[in-house]
């Protein structure tokens, strides 16, 4: 199952964010852009539980994110 996570962040630390994120187990890609998010970040588990798990557990934990919204693809 894939998703993809849309990060908010303070002011100057979308760069840092997306790279501590690259690294992360489950984040296939993590790119800071500019638009009403800071940080888009792909992400792959096994099922919708798991990806709720990664996010919680590893993109809202992180020092400077504000918010996040997960959207799940569907195909």
């Amino acid at each position: 199952m894939r998703a993809y996570v849309l990060v908010n962040v303070r002011g100057g630390e979308a760069g840092g964010i997306a790279r501590e994120l690259r690294s992360t187990p489950g984040v296939v890609r993590a790119d800071y852009v500019f638009g009403t998010y800071d940080v888009i970040v792909e992400v792959e588990a096994k099922d919708v539980a798991s990806i709720g798990r990664l996010v919680f557990e590893c993109v809202r934990v992180l020092p400077g994110v504000i918010d996040t919204q997960t959207c799940l693809a569907i195909e």
